[in-house]
């Protein structure tokens, strides 16, 4: 059942358009991240749900109340910021209790539900402490316990995670997924980091220039993307132009080599140029058996990345880029090496937009 329930809604400054008639609907207890670049409307969209934006138009329901003009104190949304927004004249303990004393809570309630919040957060002993004697994520953790103390019904995320460094970052993300399990409340999430997307979310949206290119599973955005934005913006990908051959049974021609996609063209014609995408790590070496088509190239340079090396191949006018696993017993071909790659058809994808 839809939780909250966005529909066309639009936001502009003036002349100017951010969010165009954008429409989501979340369900109850999921976790949905908006990704996309700086400017694409992700964190506008966020601060309309939460009532410090107003829509230019277009509505918000969350539960089966329409709040768009709702001001924010009237919403049950609680909201963490990218740069933690702790009081720093009050301690731990009164920042976690600053909304339940605006709610006018009792001193009983109040004390047992910051404790509860401390041990939710794995920071029993620090509620006498202030802002400026914890570090980045204890910090952001006390932000959150903060924003859920009041139960809201909506948690909203604002690249919380983006000032810290990345194996604080990665931690602080697996705590938050587990913590909204737990307490199964309704999440979105902006991010500008694929990888946090990909890892915490149920449903992920794609954004760009405040519309809303592609909505799916961490999966399907990955695997199988809708335009050349979302297949460049989510993860490394080859973008590839071919040219179609015959459109009805997806034969293209890359660099003058005929390839076989998994599935028809839709709306090309034999001689119209398509762009393809495709993922270095469904590329391989080796000559095409049944099912899988082959390139042929000369190694143009070999990129050490740890567990990973990156090998880039040129065509005749084009490069692709392929994944292997860095095992030092397995001989990897060296910069001038003529190869052969290969991949399964249905890896590669004809993507809108090119």
């Amino acid at each position: 059942m839809t939780f909250i329930d966005i529909r066309n809604l639009r936001k502009s400054f003036g002349p100017a358009t951010v969010v165009h008639d954008f429409a989501l609907a979340v369900e109850r207890g999921e976790f949905v991240s908006f990704l996309g670049p700086s400017g694409c409307g992700k964190t506008t969209i966020l601060r309309m749900i939460a009532g410090f934006e107003t829509a230019s138009a277009g509505s918000i329901t969350i539960d089966g109340q329409e709040v768009t003009d709702l001001p924010p104190a009237k919403r049950n949304v609680g909201m963490v910021f990218q740069a933690y927004a702790l009081f720093p004249n009050m301690t731990v303990a009164q920042n976690i209790a600053f909304g339940l004393r605006v709610a006018r809570r009792g001193p009983d309630e109040i004390a047992a539900r910051v404790e509860e919040m401390l041990r939710l957060i794995k920071l029993p002993d620090i509620a006498g402490r202030y802002p400026y004697q914890l570090s980045g994520g204890q910090q952001q953790r006390v932000a959150l316990a903060r924003a859920i103390a009041v139960k809201p019904q909506v948690l909203l995320l604002d690249e919380p995670l983006s000032a810290l460094d990345a194996k604080i970052r990665v931690s602080l993300r697996e705590e938050i997924r587990s913590l909204q399990k737990d307490l199964g409340i309704t999440t979105i999430f902006v991010t500008h980091d694929q990888e946090e997307a990909l890892s915490m979310s149920d449903r992920v949206v794609v954004m760009n220039e405040g519309r809303a290119e592609q909505i799916g599973t961490p999966f399907e955005v990955y695997n199988y993307p809708r335009t050349r934005f979302v297949a460049s913006f989510v993860g490394t990908l080859n973008i590839l132009t071919a040219t179609v051959i015959d459109a009805e049974n997806g034969r293209l021609a890359i660099d003058g080599r005929e390839v076989l996609a998994a599935h028809t063209v839709e709306g090309r014609a034999s001689g119209d140029t398509v762009t393809v995408a495709l993922r270095p790590e469904a590329v391989t070496f080796g000559e095409a058996a049944d099912g899988r088509d082959e390139l042929a190239g000369t190694v143009e340079a070999v990129s050490f990345l740890g567990a990973v090396v990156r090998i880039r191949v040129r065509l005749e006018s084009q490069t692709v880029s392929l994944d292997a696993f860095n095992q030092p017993a397995v001989r990897l071909p060296a910069a001038g090496e003529p190869v052969t790659l290969c991949f399964a058809r249905d890896d590669l994808l004809v993507v809108a937009g090119g």
